[in-house]
């Protein structure tokens, strides 16, 4: 690809533009290389370890399409609207209370542009599993560890995005103890509706890690583990019979009330019927 930069004109400048559009910045798609181009450029560059000049050479290039191919596998993996139908038919639901669920106990998209599952991490959870396990987590504390291991739930240490990840290895990696291996990957919830690894054998997978690798598939996975959760945790009749505070309360706990999930489910269900 040709070299740009700030007042270049031409072919290549439109397939820039129509890049950088892509991958979320607002800037004018013609054939020039104008001042909203150039801040975006610069705004690439720096957060992608290059060279912040404006100039788009083949580092820049090479960056950008990187970018934009990990876009499209992202996009692969969105639910579609014959999914949540074949999801309604296959547990007898009505579609727009598939749909209403979706809405508001989704997490939204259920990958990170690099393509893994959104996941959160809880130190609470994590001291919980040790305990599990056999483990004292005590061992486990110090300065570095305060961030992911902890006796009572707090957010103060949540990061979001691929942050999140960098504490879940992060806590995988206190021993070489498979077991403290396993009590990290079960202590971060994943996917678009948020369920937590400590659940995989209820859910009837064979492993931890079956279910986390599950979960870096599609969005479809992500919607499958609900289902098995609702199944396991006996909610489905309550989709049926649209009880919305009886499956809030058993989806999300007693604190469905403050965050009123109750109400927002019903009128995203009105909305769609």
């Amino acid at each position: 690809m040709k070299t740009l930069k700030y007042r270049s004109r031409g072919n290549e400048v439109y397939t820039l533009e129509e890049l950088l559009l892509e991958l979320g910045y607002q800037v004018v798609v013609s054939n020039f290389f104008g001042k909203d181009t150039d801040v975006a450029v610069k705004d690439f560059q720096s957060k992608n370890n290059l060279v912040v000049d404006g100039v788009v050479g083949p580092k820049t290039w090479s960056k950008l399409i990187e970018k934009q191919q990990q876009l499209t596998l992202f996009n692969d993996k969105f639910l579609s609207e014959k999914d949540l139908q074949d999801f309604a038919t296959k547990f007898n639901l009505e579609l727009a209370a598939v749909k209403a669920v979706n809405e508001i106990e989704s997490s939204g998209k259920g990958f990170l542009i690099d393509g893994r599952p959104r996941i959160l991490f809880e130190g609470h959870i994590f001291w919980k599993q040790l305990k599990n396990k056999g483990l004292d987590p005590n061992q486990f504390v110090t300065d570095r560890s305060k961030n992911i291991l902890y006796a009572k739930w707090t957010k103060v240490f949540y990061e979001g995005g691929k942050q999140e990840y960098d504490r879940l290895e992060k806590a995988a990696g206190l021993s070489d103890d498979d077991r403290v291996h396993d009590a990290a990957y079960e202590s971060a919830s994943y996917g678009s509706f948020q369920i937590m690894g400590f659940h995989w054998k209820s859910l009837g997978y064979p492993s931890v890690d079956s279910f986390v690798a599950h979960m870096y598939t599609h969005e479809k996975a992500h919607l499958e583990a609900f289902g098995k959760f609702c199944e396991a945790n006996n909610l489905m009749k309550h989709l049926r019979s649209k009880s919305w505070a009886a499956f809030a309360k058993g989806y999300n706990g007693s604190g469905y009330k403050q965050n009123k999930y109750d109400t927002k489910l019903e009128a995203a269900y009105n909305k769609y019927k």
